[in-house]
Parts: C-alpha cells; structure tokens; sequence
C-alpha cells in the first residue's frame, strides 16, 4: 500500500524544511512548494492525499484557496496554518472547509497527530455564505495559547446547534463568546437574545423566560412573549445561569428535555427553536453539592463547556488588548494614543482582578482624560493605585475606617468566596501580600518612584524594601532609585 502524500504549502523555507523532515520521519511522502499556484496545479492533477497550507502567501491567501480545493476533490483534507493568531482566521478556516485550523508557531506533535487524525476521517462539508471579514469587528482579541485553543473550538461550533457552558471569571467576556458563536454560526439571520439570571427578580424570572398570557396574575393585562419566542431562530444567552432559581431550573430541563414550553397561563406548547448559550462564574459543581443547582440541568447545558481564562492567565495578550482599545478610543473621537514600552511592563505584572473589562476601562478613561500622545508606565502606576485606592472604598464614610474594620471586611469577603464554589488556600499568606503589596505600591507612586523616600515613610529599611519589591513582583519605573 503506497504510503499518504502530503502536500505542503508555506512561503517560509524554513517551516518548508522542519515540516518535510518530520513528516518524512513519521512515514509519509512529502512534496513542499512556496507558491499557492503550484499547490493548486497539483491538486488538479490529482496527487496528494491531504493539504497543508499557510494563509499568507506571495500569490494568493491559502484562505482562498481552500473552497476551490473542496469543490476540485471534496475527499482531499486540508489543514491550514497561519501566524494570524485570530478568531476569523480560524472561524473562516473552518467555515471554508479545512479540516483543522493550527496557529504559528505550533507544536510539531501536535501537528502530526492532526495529520493522522485528518487521514482517518472523512473531509468536513464546506458551510456557504461565510460571514463579514472585516478584522476591526472581532469579537475576542488575543493571540495567546489559551484564547488559541478557544478559537478552535468556537470554530468548530460554527457548524452546530450544541449547547455550550460559558465559565469564568466576571470581565473575561462570556457574553463575546456567546455573540461570536451566533454570529459566525447558522443561526447568524436570528436574533441574539441576551438574559442574566442575576438581573431579573426570582419571581419573574419565569414569566421572563417563557413568557405569560393575559389574566396570568396580577398586573398580566396582555399576553406577552418571552425570551424563548424573541429568540426565536436565533440564539438565547443564559448569563449567570447559576442564579437561577429551582423552579425555573426546573422548567428549563423540561425545554432542553422535550424542546418546547409553555407559556406562565399557558397550555398550547410551543416549539423552542433556539441554540442554548449560558454562562456563569460559578462553580456549579459545588453549587449541585450544597443543593442549589440541578445536576441533570447542570449536563443538559454542560454539552460543550469553554472555560474564558482571567486576564493573569493570558498576560502576553494584554499589550494587543490595551493598544486594540485605545484604538477604539481613537475611533470614538478621542485623540490617538501610544503606549510606552515602560507602560506595558507596567500592565503586563498587574493584577487585573476585573479582567478584561478592568484593563478596557483603564485605556478608555486614560484615552479621554490625558492630552499625552505617550502613555508612559508612570501614568500607569498613578492610574492603576487610584484605581485601587477607589476599590478599597466599598462605602462613602463621613470619617475614616479603622484599618482593622477594612481589613475584616476584606477577609470576610474571602471567606464567603468559598460558598460561591471558589476554593481558597494560603489566605493567610494572600491576605499579608494584598496589604503589603498595595501599600508598597501606593507609597512607590507617591514617592514617584523614589525607593529612598518609599523606605523612609514606610519605616523600613532600604534593602528590605528592595526584597519585598522583589518578593511581591512589584514594577519598579526606570531610572528610580
């Protein structure tokens, strides 16, 4: 039996040489061109028995090639390639009929365990009517390993009406996954409906959901319909999906169960023609443990789960997100600002515990307030101990707090995280690093950086305070001393 030829296509020579190699290694027969055209003449004359191809090209973007590829040999499998670490990449990758989608720079055994799986499966079908390419509308913004492996699987999802479990923390962007899993799916033409659970009224939920009619109860003087009817073709979005009350979980399940409801005062069933997105940031495993959370609900929703990684998780994508809004800043009106490799260092080591929404609203508030062209990482540092000083001030006081009743107000907070399904460790030791850190820095900005100063007022010594910077990973500004 001949052994599988693989036809690559990379303008690079070097990724030419290292996929030959190892593609030889592992016992298939290799031919590599730089050229789209050259791709495209071999798969007319019929060699090959699966495609990789770069997107970037000198003669034509590999994007293009891959539905005239489908339509020439539909049985011909392709695996696309590209450093354009975006969502569109790999949503166009997969709506165009490529098989799988694997950014630059990428793992060689991955990629090898892709090609066997591609020669064992039958080609996908190729989805027509591809949505709008324009890059400035993306969804999601990141090119780390982490928002990588979740462009391949929304991807994926294009193609299907399965039910997908959005977790995370709140500000990573559930609701964006569920927009761009609607608008980049078959449900595009319908209606995006959005409901959070935490929002509505426990009493109301259900007549929210599902709708009432006339006479339902008191007040209910027209039939009204739901969120279920508005989302009618379309997708309905379940955000904090953990906050659901029992009846409702109940009446959910019987949806999802049976595929269709009836209205609060209602008897005719109707028919629930929507694909189900919920989210939450809680942990519904422990939440079915203490009793509050349906378990059979919990894997009715749970068929496709994505979990959104908080910002600490995925720091190599915060300067691409900082400069991607201030660039919408820019588009609002405000004046175009640059970031200072300085401020960047600075956004990269801190905390973010609002995510991606925190650091959006930082670059929009420094975007609108500072006539600077350069944001500088001192800027920053002021902007980003403010913020703090403000987080710390939960409520207005007329004098000020005793530390001590601030700090067990804190601690109270982290202990109660735990009956949210959030498991804590160490807290005496993240307690101590949350003080000393934000006081360290607070002083450090005061000071403007000056770590003499900073010493003096803060009682320590210079070299102790050089150690607890170190320890604590606190950002120092150049040229400070």
């Amino acid at each position: 039996m001949p052994l599988p030829t693989i036809l690559v296509a990379d303008d690079d020579r070097s990724i030419r040489t290292v996929l030959s190699q190892a593609l030889g290694r592992a016992g298939y027969q290799v031919r590599t061109t730089p050229t789209a055209s050259t791709l495209w003449q071999w798969v007319e004359e019929g060699e090959g028995d699966l495609v990789i191809t770069d997107v970037v090209m000198p003669d034509e973007n590999g994007l293009d090639l891959v539905p005239r590829i489908r339509r020439a040999r539909p049985d011909l499998r392709i695996i696309v390639m590209s450093a354009q670490s975006t969502l569109m990449t790999a949503v166009k990758a997969t709506q165009r009929g490529a098989f799988e989608y694997i950014p630059k720079p990428f793992d060689l055994k991955e990629l090898l365990a892709v090609v066997g799986r591609a020669l064992a499966t039958p080609a996908p079908v190729m989805i027509e009517g591809s949505p709008a390419e324009a890059e400035e509308r993306m969804p999601l913004i990141g090119r780390s390993v982490a928002m990588q492996d979740i462009y391949r699987v929304i991807a994926r999802l294009t193609t299907s009406d399965l039910t997908v479990m959005v977790n995370g923390e709140s500000g990573t962007g559930k609701e964006l996954v569920a927009r761009a899993l609607h608008d980049y799916g078959r449900r595009r033409g319908g209606p995006f409906v959005a409901v959070n659970m935490a929002a509505i009224p426990r009493e109301l939920i259900e007549s929210e959901l599902f709708g009432h009619e006339r006479g339902a109860f008191t007040g209910a003087t027209n039939r009204t319909p739901g969120r279920f009817e508005q989302a009618t073709g379309g997708t309905l979005f379940l955000d904090e999906i953990g906050d659901m009350p029992a009846e409702a979980q109940t009446r959910l399940l019987r949806v999802l169960q049976e595929g269709e409801f009836t209205t609060v005062g209602g008897r005719q069933p109707i028919r629930a023609d929507v694909r189900i997105v919920a989210a939450t940031h809680r942990d519904l495993r422990q939440a079915i443990r203490a009793g509050v959370f349906r378990e059979d609900l919990y894997y009715r929703l749970n068929v496709v789960p994505i979990r959104l990684p908080p910002l600490r998780e995925r720091t190599e994508d915060i300067p691409l997100l900082a400069r991607h809004f201030l660039d919408r800043s820019a588009v609002d009106g405000n004046a175009p600002k640059s970031l200072s490799e300085d401020a960047v260092e600075r956004l990269m080591s801190a905390r973010w515990p609002g995510n991606v929404r925190e650091l959006e609203n930082l670059m929009r508030r420094i975007a609108a307030l500072y006539p600077q062209e350069i944001i500088t990482g001192e800027l920053i540092e002021q902007e980003l101990a403010e913020s703090l000083a403000e987080q710390t001030q939960h409520e207005p006081a007329t004098g000020t707090e005793p530390l001590a009743d601030a700090v067990s107000r804190h601690i109270r907070q982290y202990l109660a995280a735990s009956q949210d399904g959030i498991e804590m460790h160490d807290i005496y030791d993240r307690v101590l690093a949350e003080v000393e850190r934000p006081l360290i820095q607070m002083t450090l900005a005061a000071t403007r950086g000056n770590q003499i100063k900073a010493a003096s007022m803060l009682g320590l010594n210079r070299n102790t305070l050089r150690k607890k910077i170190r320890d604590l990973e606190i950002p120092v500004v150049r040229g400070a001393t």
